[in-house]
């Protein structure tokens, strides 16, 4: 790299306004969840189904409220690492957080390639896992390289078209339903009552399905009017989420029992199947695929602007926090994030790191909730959204019970995680004091 190719600039490009600025959280929210887990939902709520999505939203809203005045507050690339250094003021959690979150970002990225290859092996079995992987990253480091305006076109697009399948089997579901369709009567009759502990289990599975609002924040410093426009994205496009998820699980519901839904491995398309039996099958698929590339270009994004707002902050070394002179993009977070997301996307299985992925960002979310409830008790009021004091603290106690009900192994790989954070801090304060001879 020539060293006219960098620029001392210290400034992001500002190219999203409102609307792009919604239609990025929308597509980061919707991504791949609706269209893998709305079946494994129904199998434990049964018919309920969308009072699970409904109760899922309700809950993602109070971390998203804090957020949104987190994001009001402090509009600045870095997102949950900033907001607890300002909160807390102790460097090596702040590094610790900003590692966790980095972490986070870096197991979807994989868990969404394992989704990626596995779509992709329909169509074409013999190509490698291996090989798709290492070209669906390249292709995402290529395009977050160009910078925001071309990283937003291609979200702009991968939202447009996961979107229209969920129109598709909205409009193919309800045209059934008008046209005299009645779900299959097989195990109806006999189905055991759903209780309200069945919808908060599946409330918690939904929960996962809205991942993604937080995302907005990363972004802030390339937001025109950022302490207007980034609350009003992250709330806007998380009542768009949840509204489409709702209708989607309630009509789902009404076409396929709650036991074929459960089984099916592609329960969207059998959706469709059932509704509307010559829609072509490989329409969906494609949409599934574009859905899932989505998703990992905006975590690959908020991964990058997650490193170059702790370099800005002095958290991690400078030499993260260099501009492209003619991209004007963190070019240099792209040679830390790809082979780490490379190597955990060709050693875990899809379950475990989805499992991962939702352990850690609801530890992510209790910080956030703690460092509002911080601030707000420390800093005066200023302008901008704000929420009552009672708005973190009882996301914060939804986000422990949730944390509470995720799996064993998720728990022992996020503690993994934390450890090599601690780890790595070790070293960086050592190097500091001179302990430990630099080369």
């Amino acid at each position: 790299m020539k060293v006219n190719d960098v620029v001392e600039t210290d400034s992001l490009k500002r190219v999203f306004g409102l609307p792009t600025l919604v239609v990025y959280g929308v597509g980061d929210i919707l991504g791949a969840g609706i269209y893998a887990v709305v079946g494994k939902i129904a199998g434990l709520s049964g018919t309920l189904v969308w009072a699970s999505f409904l109760t899922a939203m309700i809950v993602a809203a109070f971390t998203a409220l804090s957020y949104a005045e987190l994001g009001s507050r402090f509009p600045q690339s870095g997102g949950v690492a900033c907001f607890v250094h300002r909160a807390f003021r102790i460097d090596w959690l702040s590094i610790l957080v900003g590692w966790l979150m980095f972490c986070t970002c870096l197991v979807s990225m994989a868990t969404l390639s394992k989704a990626f290859a596995g779509y992709l092996n329909a169509f074409a079995p013999a190509i490698p896992d291996w090989l798709i992987i290492i070209a669906l990253f390249s292709v995402l480091a290529y395009v977050n390289f160009r910078g925001m305006k071309e990283s937003s076109a291609l979200n702009i697009f991968c939202t447009s078209v996961e979107v229209s399948g969920l129109l598709i089997v909205i409009l193919v579901s309800t045209l059934f339903l008008s046209g005299g369709g009645t779900v299959n009567p097989a195990a109806v009759p006999n189905a055991p009552a759903i209780g309200w502990t069945a919808v908060i289990q599946g409330a918690a599975l939904a929960f996962y399905a809205f991942i993604g609002f937080e995302d907005i924040v990363n972004v802030a410093e390339e937001v025109k009017n950022p302490e207007r426009n980034v609350p009003r994205a992250i709330l806007l496009a998380l009542a768009i989420a949840g509204v489409v998820y709702i209708l989607v699980s309630w009509l789902a519901i009404q076409v396929l029992n709650p036991s074929d839904l459960a089984a099916s491995s592609a329960p969207l398309l059998d959706v469709v199947r059932r509704a509307q039996p010559n829609f072509p099958q490989v329409i969906f698929t494609i949409i599934a695929l574009f859905a899932v590339l989505n998703t990992a270009l905006l975590n690959f994004v908020t991964a990058s602007r997650l490193l170059f707002g702790m370099s800005r902050e002095g958290l991690l070394p400078a030499w993260l926090g260099k501009l492209h002179r003619r991209r004007a993009t963190p070019y240099r977070t792209l040679l830390v994030i790809l082979p780490i997301a490379i190597f955990l996307a060709l050693s875990g299985t899809l379950q475990f790191l989805a499992g991962t992925t939702a352990t850690l960002i609801l530890a992510m979310f209790c910080l956030v909730n703690l460092s509002l409830l911080s601030i707000k008790r420390r800093e005066p009021e200023t302008s901008g959204f704000r929420v009552p004091y009672i708005i973190p603290a009882i996301a914060l106690l939804f986000d422990l019970v949730l944390v509470a009900f995720a799996s064993p192994a998720s728990h022992i790989l996020a503690l993994i995680f934390a450890g090599i954070g601690m780890l790595l801090i070790l070293i960086q304060k050592a190097f500091r004091k001179g302990h430990i001879p630099s080369t």
